[in-house]
């Protein structure tokens, strides 16, 4: 009888799940409210930790050392790169860390601000990877859009699909800023942030896999970059 009276709550109470389910995909207002609050208080905090002299000084000017294009993966963040990306990284954020997408902030940063690195970082576990590799045919079209630049093989591996999009997003910037790149003002990277683990080369680890278009695992651990960086101390 008992069994028979919880099947019966179950039955009664999926509907309400359900909603409840489709509810919380759509967003909710008490959790953003909550957030914000988290956010402000954060914040305050990180602002007194800096204190005036810091931000007076950030507000001169910025000359980054790296334009860096990366997902928009709430997963991929600065703190993973630089644990002082203040002034230092010019971020640019999308679906798949794309060139076309962004162009005009990419130019920004390289032409404009000066960066003697631009890195494109992909990630293991990429859902936009994950889309333009199956069929995205249902989605808004503005997405549809950006990852039609998305040029993979449909039905590789994630990790797979990741390393080929890092390698097409440094060969249209050596496009872009060939001059550039030969006479040693920029240097273009491709890199992989693997926090899954799928390169089984340490879960969380950075992988540089392209540098100026050499892919080549053995060449790239002896190139000077690698050892040297682009340049030494950070400038404000």
């Amino acid at each position: 009888m008992f069994d028979k009276l919880i099947i019966a709550i179950v039955i009664l109470m999926a509907p309400f799940a359900t909603a409840a389910g489709e509810e919380h995909q759509a967003g909710d207002a008490a959790t953003a409210e909550a957030f914000i609050r988290e956010i402000q208080s954060d914040q305050k905090a990180y602002a007194a930790a800096k204190g005036a002299a810091f931000f007076k000084e950030l507000s001169k000017g910025q000359t980054p050392r790296a334009t860096v294009v990366t997902c928009s993966d709430s997963r991929v963040h600065t703190n993973m790169l630089d644990k002082t990306p203040e002034g230092d990284l010019f971020m640019v954020r999308n679906i798949g860390n794309q060139l076309a997408t962004s162009k005009g902030s990419v130019q920004y940063g390289v032409n404009h601000l000066g960066s003697s690195l631009l890195i494109f970082i992909g990630h293991s576990s990429c859902g936009a990877i994950k889309a333009a590799g199956g069929d995205y045919s249902a989605l808004e079209e503005p997405i549809r859009k950006e990852l039609d630049n998305i040029s993979i093989i449909k039905g590789n591996t994630n990790i797979d699909g990741v390393k080929t999009n890092v390698n097409n997003q440094v060969a249209a910037a050596m496009r872009e800023w060939p001059e550039q790149v030969e006479a040693g003002q920029l240097l273009v990277v491709g890199a992989v942030y693997d926090f899954a683990n799928d390169m089984r080369k340490g879960a969380g680890k950075l992988n540089i896999i392209n540098i100026n278009g050499e892919t080549d695992p053995a060449k790239l651990r002896n190139m000077p970059a690698l050892a040297a960086g682009t340049g030494n101390g950070k400038h404000r």
